[in-house]
């Protein structure tokens, strides 16, 4: 299959979101990746354009990222990018999202204990995202998600991707003040001038 995997590298920028679907746990978080690189003529670190992305997980990950990250903590995200169009008011909107398939902390940045946790056992089997919980997923985002709304995300669920190049006709949805500030607290603590394997684009024209 012609699927895009990325490994982003960054901030949790928002609390997981979490749910329970018939085909068992859903959980979400907003990701803000910020690259750094060396300026050779001020000779020091600087940091590039912060990207947002939207990590969606399933199953026994989903339960066990929402036990596990908060806001602020550094992570490491692998899984499949989801690049997703729509128009609203007239204006496209661009957001990037990953399906994680795997979520966790960055050890250069501190340590972690590992705990294991039990399968649950005659509910739903834990492990890899199937087919069917990749399309809960999907439909979720298709109808907008309006259960899955929390304070400071914009309506519809739909949180958008700032910082980047310009890229032609339509632009990112710019991400939230309080989305910029958690971004902050993060900024100079790239990986030795790592970054995301993903461009993200700023506001087209026109954009609010």
């Amino acid at each position: 299959m012609n699927e895009t995997m990325v490994t982003v590298v960054g901030n949790v920028a928002t609390a997981p979101v979490y749910r329970e679907s018939a085909h068992g746990p859903m959980a979400r978080f907003r990701m803000a990746a910020t690259p750094r690189r060396w300026d050779r003529e001020r000779q020091t670190w600087t940091d590039g354009p912060t990207s947002f992305f939207t990590i969606w997980t399933t199953r026994q990950l989903a339960s066990n990222v929402t036990a596990s990250v908060t806001v602020g903590e550094p992570v490491i995200v692998q899984g499949r990018l989801r690049v997703r169009e729509t128009e609203r008011g007239g204006q496209q909107w661009t957001t990037a999202e990953i399906d994680a398939a795997s979520v966790g902390h960055d050890l250069t940045r501190g340590t972690a204990a590992f705990r294991r946790v039990r399968k649950p056992v005659g509910t739903w089997p834990g492990g890899t995202a199937t087919e069917d919980s990749r399309s809960a997923a999907a439909a979720q985002r298709a109808a907008g998600e309006p259960d899955w709304s929390v304070s400071g995300v914009g309506a519809g669920g739909d949180w958008g991707v700032a910082g980047g190049d310009r890229s032609g006709g339509g632009g990112e949805e710019p991400a939230e003040a309080g989305d910029r500030a958690e971004a902050s607290a993060g900024t100079g603590t790239g990986t030795g001038g790592g970054e995301p394997e993903v461009e993200a684009v700023s506001p087209g024209p026109g954009a609010a």
